[in-house]
């Protein structure tokens, strides 16, 4: 998975969060990732492996709430050939094609109970076994969790394996929300304003009015950064004016 990533911010919280994810890269361990939606926990695992001593191997990424319940173990463990209906052929998994790079799996409390004790013995023992085989696969796999849900709850609800969070969270990287990252909204509007100015062939970025940097910073931006990015680049490419863009359009619908 190759592509440039940024991790934009200057506020003491974010600040703190990515100075943590950053010394636990080098650390071979598991690492539990937590924000809302749109927060940049993928731009977080992201740095985890770029940083490690495993960023010239895979970085693979799953969503682990795209899939079914049904799917979601073939994808992360991989079949044999007629292991189910439709699997006309052999299949690695998330896992497989991870060996000895790291696995991001995003939305981690949406697996089942038996997809989580399968993903126990996998990070205790490393090895997998590929739905329709009882021949183990032993794989070398560092995992970066990520979630915006409060695990330790779903754990006293028996939802969540206590056993699975324990192994996950040596250590955990919370990420502050937009709305409590103070200063960092001007900071990611200019750096997403530019870099669309320059996408739809603006001469020079020509900055924020007032009122644009009013609706701006005063907006609780539930879906944080991802929310923000969309916001500005919209903005930026309706402007028609001259001078500096001043209006922001918060809801397009």
């Amino acid at each position: 998975m190759e592509r440039t990533t940024h991790v934009i911010g200057q506020s003491p919280p974010f600040l703190e969060a990515l100075e943590r994810a950053s010394r636990a890269a080098a650390l071979d361990r598991p690492v539990l990732v937590i924000g809302e939606r749109g927060t940049g926990k993928e731009l977080v695992a992201e740095r985890l492996h770029r940083l490690s001593p495993r960023w010239d191997q895979p970085l693979v990424v799953m969503n682990c709430a795209a899939l079914p319940e049904t799917l979601i173990e073939a994808e992360l463990f991989g079949h044999e050939a007629g292991a189910f209906t439709g699997a006309t052929k052999a299949r690695a998994g998330r896992f497989e094609e991870a060996h000895r790079g790291t696995l991001f799996l995003d939305e981690l409390g949406t697996l089942s109970m038996g997809a989580q004790e399968r993903l126990l013995r996998a990070v205790e023992y490393g090895e997998i076994h590929r739905i329709g085989s009882s021949r183990p696969v032993q794989v070398d796999v560092r995992i970066v969790a990520a979630t915006n849900e409060h695990l330790p709850e779903r754990v006293e609800k028996l939802t969540f394996r206590a056993d699975l969070l324990d192994r996950l969270s040596f250590e955990v990287v919370t990420l502050p929300p937009l709305r409590h990252r103070k200063g960092d909204v001007q900071v990611l509007a200019d750096f997403y304003g530019r870099r669309m100015a320059s996408e739809i062939g603006m001469q020079d970025w020509p900055g924020w009015g007032p009122n644009a940097l009013d609706a701006l910073e005063n907006y609780s931006w539930p879906g944080n950064v991802r929310e923000l990015r969309n916001v500005v680049e919209r903005a930026v490419y309706r402007w028609e004016r001259a001078g500096p863009v001043d209006a922001i359009e918060i809801d397009p619908f």
